[in-house]
């Protein structure tokens, strides 16, 4: 059977990486994303910019599919669920808001840079998320204590992968070893990204099923 994740040890915890753009942690039964920039489109439009904003429901739905599949108890988002407060509808913001109850899983989002302002009911709002082994935060931390592991987003880290003719681009998941630092690649649709720096452990994205360490 072909394997379409990969997968990281830190402490008695295992880190399992999904080419849906997700993280689990079965031993916690917790299920982790990061920067899904909803009311990407529509920020867009009402500054003059004709972009679709259908990436909304796409999102919405692949989200709804991997909390059906692997059933976690909490849904964290590590930041940047929006893309800004001045574009979240009446009608998004209820689709948000109804996702607990309809999921049956318990959500929390750690605020990101891009979520300042946005309120929302049903859903536990955090600066950061520390536990015994981990802190889950939006940006990355630079003062660890030893032994813990720094899981975050906002990066939306890529790699570029070039032969004589041609040059691909891959989200990924990225490790700073250095610092103890694991970067989720962006989940939502209308997102760019940066490249990983070359000491960066890394694991490419090439398909929606398969995730290939580099």
């Amino acid at each position: 059977m072909q394997k379409i994740s990969h997968t990281l040890n830190w402490k008695n915890s295992l880190l399992e990486m999904l080419p849906c753009r997700a993280l689990f942690l079965p031993g916690r039964k917790e299920l982790l994303l990061s920067d899904v920039h909803l009311g990407k489109g529509e920020y867009f439009q009402q500054n003059g910019i004709p972009l679709t904003n259908n990436s909304d429901e796409g999102n919405l739905s692949r989200m709804k599919k991997i909390v059906k599949k692997y059933n976690p108890k909490k849904l964290i988002i590590l930041g940047d669920l929006f893309h800004s407060k001045y574009s979240i509808s009446k009608d998004l913001k209820n689709k948000i808001e109804i996702l607990p109850e309809m999921l049956a899983t318990k959500i929390e989002l750690i605020i990101g840079n891009h979520d300042i302002g946005c309120e929302l009911e049903n859903i536990k709002l955090l600066d950061i998320k520390k536990t015994k082994d981990f802190i889950y935060s939006h940006e990355p931390m630079n003062s660890l204590e030893k032994g813990i592991l720094n899981i975050c987003g906002h990066y939306h880290p890529k790699l570029y992968l070039k032969d004589s003719k041609d040059k691909l681009s891959f989200r990924c998941f990225a490790m700073d070893i250095k610092k103890n630092i694991f970067y989720l690649p962006a989940f939502g649709d209308l997102t760019g990204g940066y490249p990983c720096k070359k000491t960066f452990k890394k694991w490419a994205i090439i398909s929606e099923k398969k995730i290939v360490e580099i």
